[in-house]
């Protein structure tokens, strides 16, 4: 819908009408406002308003309002009189409304008392986190009786499949007729179906009529790399009213190695995302650089986000908005039945989590070396987490998907890691030590990496999701601080692959704001050099180092992420030295592939994987 919307901040409530504004400025809507500056301080209410004119084309039909994406505690006036209050807002939100000739809309968002996740941290800026519109606005004409929502649930056992179906049928007028349903494959040619499902319902209500969809033979979708992403679309249709939602059949568990999805292991790499830009495009650079895992980290993402993971068989870790030590148990519970059932359907849809980095131990940097290291134990040890909360919330998803209960730092008893050596403690290369000494860390890590900055003019205290104190140990200008975070993200994510880490996800896909932060892109989406080393460290096929390269003699693993076994001849070149040895490498295993001899005056080392049909190249700075 476009049109001129104004906005404000929120001063006092009324009683029998909107809330009242000091100052209405120019915002765009569908969106995240940043016109309120330092006036938001991130606790206080904003008021969106605009003009629509009456949708109908006839007095006979309704007017309907929807909004995707208003963030969070939502209130709606039309002309004055107030229709209602909306969550959570990854749920769309549909009011009915008696038009005028003109109208005036008024939408009032508050932010959460409770369960902000990453919107309530300074890893997002604050007009990230900006209560409003943010996914989209629609008013329409809909005919008197209609078809409100059809919810379509997949549901895949053994030797069965089935597609649970529920339409919602607001009627109008009394009704005593039949929605039909038709089932239509996506993406690959299969078999469809029609069938009616009758729908009996007085004048003025509002009744649902569920029915099951056998589906023999189902196509299985499956992440990129393993198979195809056949998918199924729903559609419903009521006298000339439709509406559709697209399914696919995948089943995801969990066992002491990661993840099996249709019963096959599968080794998932990827990414941690942070909300704010496109959805579509960042899955796009995810796929580019060789992700088939994205976590939505302590926050839920747009219907568009699932969207583009279905289409590019990218699975997804789906977050609670629950990070920090307090977990409001009830309104969790209630959240994770909204999620299951706002993105449930989507195939990509492989893991929860309930609790993100309950403490942080290590808020406090530590060095390198013996002393650090000893630090690093005591303050493990010493480290106390109350994850009773998370733990009951946990048991309150779905059993259809894994369930992280919480995810944290070493010490926390965490069921997924979050890891930072080389960043808020000891060395990069002193991952293979932390994993030695504490072995379930390498099980599934929810994020690992280092912090970077864009140019030397930006404030460092000032960039969000960056540890000045960490940064300041590591580098001393921007160009200093992407070569740090480019070894830093190498070094860890590779040293996860050689010791066969189930799940792992580098922290983060892209900066939640300007001047810099974790990502390996920009906020707008710019490669960093961090970028292009992952996108080689997640090659399928990768011969990696055994230790981050010296002058000397370095062991050289093939890693294999794919189904079939692989033989590959791996070379290396070090200055005026090479190398070459033919390997043999298990299904979604590693080989050792021989040694290279690092002369002293060399600079990098180039290593190859030949391969039937390709070559894989890696490289290492000195």
């Amino acid at each position: 819908m476009t049109h001129r919307w104004t906005g404000g901040i929120v001063e006092t409530g009324a009683a029998d009408g909107p809330p009242a504004v000091d100052e209405w400025r120019p915002v765009a809507v569908p969106g995240r406002p940043a016109a309120f500056g330092d006036e938001f301080d991130g606790d206080r209410s904003i008021a969106y308003r605009t003009t629509v004119p009456d949708p109908r084309e006839r007095d006979a039909e309704r007017a309907l309002l929807e909004l995707r994406g208003a963030y969070d505690r939502t209130r709606v006036w039309v002309n004055g009189t107030e229709l209602g209050e909306h969550e959570p807002y990854f749920v769309p939100a549909r009011f009915e409304f008696d038009p005028e000739p003109e109208n005036e809309l008024v939408v009032v968002c508050e932010p959460p008392s409770s369960l902000a996740g990453i919107y309530g941290t300074d890893e997002v800026p604050i007009e990230t986190a900006t209560p409003g519109i943010w996914w989209g606005v629609n008013v329409e004409s809909r005919p008197r009786t209609f078809l409100r929502r059809v919810d379509a649930t997949p549901r895949l056992t053994d030797g069965t499949a089935a597609i649970d179906v529920t339409v919602e049928v607001d009627a109008g007028a009394t009704i005593d007729d039949a929605v039909t349903l038709s089932l239509r494959p996506e993406g690959f040619r299969g078999g469809a179906s029609m069938e009616r499902v009758p729908v009996r319902a007085d004048a003025g209500a509002r009744v649902a009529v569920s029915t099951s969809i056998d589906v023999p033979e189902p196509a299985l979708w499956w992440p990129r790399g393993y198979g195809p992403q056949p998918r199924y679309t729903v559609r419903a249709k009521l006298g000339d009213d439709t509406r559709e939602e697209t399914v696919g059949f995948c089943r995801v568990e969990r066992d002491a190695d990661g993840l099996l999805v249709n019963g096959e292991r599968v080794l998932a790499r990827g990414f941690t995302r942070l909300p704010g830009g496109d959805p579509t495009a960042d899955v796009e650079r995810a796929v580019d650089a060789n992700a088939t895992i994205v976590r939505a980290r302590a926050h839920v993402p747009s219907p568009g986000f699932y969207a583009a993971c279905d289409e590019a068989g990218v699975l997804v870790w789906q977050d609670l908005p629950a990070t920090g030590s307090d977990i409001d148990a009830e309104r969790a519970t209630a959240l994770t039945t909204a999620i299951a059932n706002a993105y449930g359907h989507h195939p990509s849809l492989a893991m929860y989590g309930a609790q993100d980095q309950p403490v942080d131990p290590f808020s406090d940097p530590l060095g390198e070396g013996l002393l650090s290291k000893l630090a690093l134990r005591y303050r493990a040890w010493r480290t106390a987490v109350d994850d009773g909360a998370a733990r009951e919330v946990a048991t309150s998803f779905p059993d259809d998907r894994p369930v992280v209960a919480v995810t944290g730092a070493p010490g926390t008893g965490a069921d997924a890691a979050h890891l930072a050596p080389g960043w808020q403690y000891l060395a990069a290369a002193d991952v293979d030590w932390l994993l030695d000494t504490y072995p379930a860390l390498g099980a599934i890590v929810g994020g690992f990496g280092a912090g970077s900055l864009t140019d030397d003019d930006v404030d460092r205290a000032a960039v969000p999701g960056l540890d000045p104190a960490a940064l300041d140990r590591r580098a001393a200008t921007a160009a200093e601080s992407r070569d740090y975070q480019e070894r830093t993200l190498k070094t860890v994510a590779e040293a996860l692959r050689r010791r066969g880490c189930g799940v792992l996800a580098a922290a983060t896909l892209r900066d939640p704001g300007s001047g810099g932060g974790p990502g390996v892109l920009t906020a707008d989406g710019d490669p960093k050099s961090a970028y292009d080393a992952i996108k080689r460290s997640f090659e399928p096929i990768q011969a990696v180092l055994d230790a981050p390269p010296t002058r000397g003699v370095v062991g050289i693993t093939l890693c294999n992420d794919t189904v079939d076994a692989q033989e590959a001849t791996v070379g290396w070149r070090a200055g005026d030295r090479d190398g070459e040895t033919t390997v043999t490498v298990d299904p979604l295993g590693t080989a050792p592939a021989g040694t290279a001899q690092i002369p002293i005056d060399a600079g990098r080392i180039d290593l190859a994987v030949s391969l039937a049909d390709r070559t894989v190249h890696n490289r290492y700075s000195l």
